[in-house]
């Protein structure tokens, strides 16, 4: 991505983790759990083209790339909200559209990173088969999200400090399933409720597109992750839950900061302290930021990691509630918009060429 589009100089953006995992290697090639398997051939049949599938025609309004209510604005109904002008209110969603699908990319090359990881790291072969599937999806979406920034926002901002210490947290530890719950089940699971609600509410056909498409993919990653933990952690002592479990909390706190969006405020030097302190106390962001946790308080259930400090912690940030959620019904829903947005794609073609020929 070229450099001028961020709000840093890259230089300032460099970034090594250090770390060795193992390298596990697996002779036996018959044929592992049905269910893996199964996603495996999923990932293959659904490979797509960023660069087909998406009409990278249309263009985007800079004073509203992604066509959101007003009143879902970060600090909508603030004393700095109202006193700004339409040209200042346009240049905040803006960088607020920019920081977030900044994210996202940061979060993708995570990912990429991780998926890659677990092909040399994990010791079965069905889950080397579907990770390796997974590493493909991940530069993909990298290269959709960096294209939606660089042509059609022209604005980028570097990783989200919080972001960035859960990642560090995941590379570098060697073990391989702490790379799959960190990624697989906390970031991705974070990832996916964020996408969903750019899919679900933005009237820009493009950024609702993108997001529709990449939830198809993310849905499988987190479901392969989901699959192996649910196998591996009842194997483990207590204290070795216990360990996870407290990585849980922490990172649940750290994400739970992720989206307050203090680079974006300060960068725009519109009363940053006044903003951010509107967006913690508001009841709007607060119901935003605990649907972030939708996908991961279920899945966490799921794979046997729910004991009581994890729940106090889920408690605090009100969104124990979700536990109950039926995952495999949500990744059904991710798969059938994902096809239906195509669909009305396939239909606006057949409409716009049927015009033509009339014309």
């Amino acid at each position: 991505m070229s450099t001028r589009i961020y709000t840093l100089p890259l230089d300032q953006t460099r970034w090594q983790v250090p770390g060795g995992p193992t390298t596990v290697f697996d002779w036996d090639y018959d044929a592992g759990r049905d269910r893996l398997l199964g996603l495996y051939e999923k990932g293959k049949q659904k490979q797509w083209d960023a660069a087909d599938r998406l009409d990278w025609s249309l263009s985007i309004d800079p004073d509203d790339p992604m066509g959101i209510p007003e009143n879902s604005i970060a600090i909508y109904g603030s004393r700095v909200w109202d006193k700004l002008g339409p040209k200042e209110r346009g240049l905040v969603r803006l960088h607020l559209n920019a920081w977030q699908f900044s994210q996202f990319l940061h979060g993708e090359q995570g990912a990429l990173i991780c998926s890659s990881r677990i092909v040399a790291t994990v010791p079965d072969l069905d889950s080397k088969f579907y990770a390796a599937t997974q590493v493909v999806d991940e530069a993909r979406h990298m290269e959709a999200y960096s294209r939606y920034l660089r042509e059609k926002l022209q604005l980028a901002y570097p990783i989200n400090p919080s972001l960035q210490t859960l990642l560090n947290d995941v590379i570098s530890d060697s073990r391989w399933d702490m790379t799959y719950l960190g990624m697989q089940v906390l970031i991705e699971g974070l990832a996916l409720a964020a996408f969903g609600l750019i899919r679900d509410y933005a009237k820009e056909p493009l950024a609702q597109a993108l997001n529709a498409y990449v939830m198809q993919d993310e849905a499988r990653h987190v479901a392969f992750g989901r699959l192996a933990l649910r196998d591996y952690y009842p194997q483990l002592t207590q204290a070795e839950r216990n360990e996870r479990e407290e990585f849980c909390v922490e990172a649940c706190h750290l994400m739970s900061e992720r989206f307050v969006g203090e680079e974006v405020w300060r960068h725009l030097d519109i009363d940053p302290d006044e903003c951010i302190d509107f967006m913690r106390a508001s009841e709007h962001f607060r119901a935003f930021r605990g649907h972030l946790f939708s996908r991961i308080v279920p899945t966490l259930r799921d794979i046997g990691l729910f004991g009581d400090k994890l729940q106090r912690a889920f408690g605090e940030l009100g969104v124990l509630g979700f536990a109950d959620i039926d995952l495999d019904q949500l990744m059904q829903q991710d798969e059938t918009i994902a096809d239906d947005v195509d669909e009305a794609r396939r239909r606006q073609v057949q409409q716009t060429i049927a015009a033509g020929e009339q014309a």
